[in-house]
Parts: structure tokens; sequence; C-alpha cells
């Protein structure tokens, strides 16, 4: 009997120590601020335990730097917008989240927590790396909501092509210097490759042709769907759709699919340019880019099959608005820890370590370094099989300027993208942002016209001459002067007040 007592007083005291214990961990881990980092990623979701491994490696860093410990929320990129959505909308704790394209929508419905104040003191360093102009960018109503990921945004058409069938047919693509030289590039390629398609769609519904019309500030609207654009210097909101430059290039694409020079179904296909491309039977397609040539080309290669890859810009970069606010960083208006949330994405943006810890994961298992410094994936291993990646997530996390280079892409370039962020041609109206709230009936019936009209226009399916016509009466009948006339009235309140 006298033994069970002993007995059970030991281990009533290893119970209480235990208690003891597990209070001291509880009270140390609220000495950290907790925050929930939620990112949209283009590789595989890793398992909890692969992504804890990254999360540990992260925390030893920020426990001592901000007093914060974070937990990391990848999200695929399909359904990460409407994730965060509904997790914010259901109370779920998230401190910090990335818009994509939808920053304007994230202001206007609550979702982000006005950061001006706390700027000089949680993240100075990078209110000094973004400036005023890009800053300004992600504002509203002179309070600032997010900051911008920090990269190439100076887009630069270009054309993609088979360099092999370049080479092969003696093509000169420097001479390629507009979308209208390409004309007798595709003729070339069809003439002498008759089973070949010449030009592939970038996307369902486009050929490039968007990408290439020059100076156009879309305020705010995706470009893929422009409601009211200003041209050039003119702060004159006009309807692309009814001007000249819109009729030229539609009769242009129109005489290049009469031909058989572009994929006759790209209005509608579900087929992207890697695909089509990594298939053998396609030359070419246009899309902008932030990086020089080669770098492009060297970046789709793996993406695009094992055929070698050409670049040639076909344009000039121009900077708006929503190029710099399309991916904005932002903190989430409910969130009980503001101050750290803001100090970790100071971080993502200054601390190399934590920029490439996000990116990259675990040196080792995930990635090696070689000498010069650029990483790639251990032997035997890629994207598909590390335990955990978000390389293809390299333009929207953090500082790219930070960032370990990938092998095969040149360091130099990072100053020629700076000086592009820095000397391309920007929009008077930077820093302005439309307000469609009181427009989401046009906003709808104007989208559901475009869908019905645009695609096949910009794709050469449709004939211009007949519907364009058609197209703008429809876009009136739905209240596209609605919009105008309400983009005109905010733009001039906005201008008079710089």
């Amino acid at each position: 009997m006298k033994q069970k007592k002993i007995i059970a007083t030991l281990l009533a005291a290893s119970m209480t120590m235990g208690l003891f214990v597990a209070e001291g961990m509880t009270a140390l881990a609220d000495d950290y601020d907790q925050v929930v980092y939620a990112y949209a990623t283009f590789n595989n979701i890793p398992s909890e335990e692969d992504l804890d491994v990254v999360e540990e490696a992260i925390n030893e860093i920020t426990r001592e730097k901000i007093g914060a410990e974070i937990t990391l929320k990848p999200i695929g990129i399909a359904d990460y917008s409407s994730s965060v959505s509904l997790s914010l909308q259901a109370g779920e704790k998230i401190d910090l989240f990335e818009s994509l394209g939808n920053f304007n929508n994230c202001v206007s419905t609550g979702m982000a927590y006005d950061i001006t104040e706390l700027l000089d003191t949680c993240a100075a360093e990078s209110k000094e790396l973004m400036g005023e102009a890009w800053l300004e960018a992600c504002s509203k109503d002179g309070s600032v909501y997010g900051l911008p990921t920090y990269k190439p945004v100076a887009l630069t058409p270009m054309v993609i092509y088979r360099q092999d069938i370049a080479d092969e047919l003696e093509l000169d693509m420097s001479a390629v210097n507009s979308y209208e030289d390409l004309t007798d590039i595709l003729r070339a390629v069809k003439e002498a490759k008759p089973d070949m398609t010449p030009l592939a769609p970038t996307q369902a519904g486009t050929i490039g042709m968007i990408n290439t019309l020059g100076d156009i500030d879309w305020l705010t609207d995706d470009y893929t769907e422009p409601k009211g654009v200003l041209i050039g210097d003119d702060m004159t909101v006009s309807d692309l759709y009814s001007t000249d430059l819109f009729k030229e290039k539609c009769e242009l694409v129109r005489s290049w699919y009469t031909e058989g020079l572009v994929m006759q179904d790209a209005a509608t296909t579900t087929s992207m340019a890697a695909e089509l491309m990594s298939s053998g039977n396609y030359f070419c397609y246009v899309a902008s880019y932030s990086y020089p040539e080669e770098d492009t080309a060297a970046s789709l290669q793996a993406q695009c099959g094992s055929y070698e890859l050409g670049a040639k810009m076909i344009g000039d970069a121009y900077l708006s608005t929503a190029d710099i606010n399309a991916l904005t960083w932002i903190v989430a208006s409910n969130t009980k820890v503001p101050e750290a949330a803001l100090k970790f994405l100071n971080l993502t943006f200054t601390d190399e370590d934590v920029c490439n810890l996000l990116i990259y994961g675990i040196e080792g298992r995930d990635y090696v370094k070689a000498e010069d410094g650029s990483v790639s994936y251990p032997e035997g291993e890629d994207a598909a099989t590390v335990p955990y990646t978000a390389q293809l997530s390299c333009g929207t996390l953090g500082n790219f300027f930070i960032m370990y280079p990938t092998a095969g892409t040149n360091p130099d370039s990072l100053e020629w993208e700076l000086e592009q962020n820095q000397n391309a041609k920007t929009s008077a109206a930077m820093g302005f942002t439309f307000d469609s709230s009181k427009l989401k009936t046009q906003y709808t019936a104007v989208s559901n016209v475009i869908q019905q009209y645009l695609p096949g226009l910009q794709c050469g399916s449709i004939d211009p001459e007949t519907e364009i016509p058609k197209f703008v009466e429809a876009l009136n009948n739905a209240g596209f002067q609605d919009i105008i006339s309400a983009k005109q009235e905010q733009l001039d309140a906005w201008l008079a007040a710089q």
C-alpha cells in the first residue's frame, strides 16, 4: 500500500511538472505575435510536415527581429482569391494576403487595413524602397492600403518564337519591331511549312493584339476587358473600340485569319500558348514580359517543350496604376496584429533570407546553390518532387531583386529590369484608381458584351467592318457611356486635387 502511495505521489508530481512545462511553453508562445501569411502558389501545395520546416526557419528570424511567429498558408492560384475572401468572411485568421488584379475591390469592400500611420514605424525600409509613386498607386483618398510586390513591372510586348525554325528559314527576327512587322514572317513560315500554324493564341480570346496598342492606361480595368481608357497623353477618357487604332489592329488580325496565319479557333480555345508551342505545331505567340529578351526566352524554355526559343521586343514598356497595384500585399482589416503583420511584410521586401525561404525553401533539401550564387533543384529533383518550392510565384512574393537568381539567367539583367521600372514611360494618371462600386449593373452588362465580341475581333474570326458597329451599339445599350462619364468625372476630380 505504501509503495502504491509513493507511485501515486510521483505520478502526480510528474503531471504537475508537465502542466508547468506546458504552461511555460504557452506563455513563451504568447510572447510572440502570431501572423498568418496567405500567399498564392503556382506550384504544388507542400505537406504540413514539409511546410513546418520552412515555417520554423522563417520563425528563427522573425522571433528575434520582430517578435512574431509566422504561419504560412499557401493556396493554389486557381482558388486563391475566392478562398481568401471566404475565409475572411467566415472570421478565419488571415493577417496578410495579396490582391490578384482586384486591389480596388479589396479596398472598396473593406478587406484592407489602412496602413498609412504604421508605415514609418513598421515598414520604413519598404516605404523608401517603393517610393511615393508606387505607394500612391496603392492608395485611396489619401490613405495607403498595401505594398505592391517589388519586381520588374514595366511590361514590354514581345514575340516568342521557335529559334530553330527562324534559323532554318533564315528569318530576320531582328527586323521585327512592331506587330505589323510580323505579317511577312508569318507568311514565310506558312509557305515553308504549310502544316504548321504560324501564330498561336496567348490564351483564350487573344493573340496578343491588345498588348501592342501602345500607350494605353486601362484606368483600373483588366486590360483584357477595358471599359474606358486613356490613350497617350490625352486626359480624355475614350471608348477604345470606336477608335481608328482599334479598327486598324482588328483589320490586321482579320487578314491574318483569312490567310490561315493564326489558329482558327483562337477566340474559343482553352489551350494556352506554352501548351501549344510545346506541341511543335506552332511557330510563335505574342505576350508582354518584364525581363530582357534573352532571359525571357530562357525562362519560357522549359514550359514550351524542348524547342529552343527566341524573344524579340515589338514595342515599348508603359506603366499605369494598374501595372503596379495589380499585385498588392494587404494587411487584413480584421487583423488583431496589424503592426506585426506589417513588420513581417517589410521583411519579405528587405530581408534576403526571409524572401528566399518563401520562394525556394530549404537549401540542400529543396534547392542547391552554385558558386556563382544561382540556384537550381537538387540533382534528380524538380518542382513536382521537392518537398517545398514556390519558384513560380517569384513575381508575386516579396522583392524580386533580392531573390537568388535561377541557373541560366543573367544576373546583369537585374540592372536592366530596375532601369525599366524607373525609366519606362508612365501614364499622366499614375496613382488614379476608379471606384466602380456605383456602376455594378453597367459593369456586368458591359462585360457580357465585351466577352461576346472582343475575342472574335482581336483573333480575326469576325469581320471588323460589320461587327465593330454592332459591338459599339451593344456596349452603349449596356450602359457603356455611364462608365466613361463616371471615369471622366472621377479623373477630373483627382487631377484637380493634385
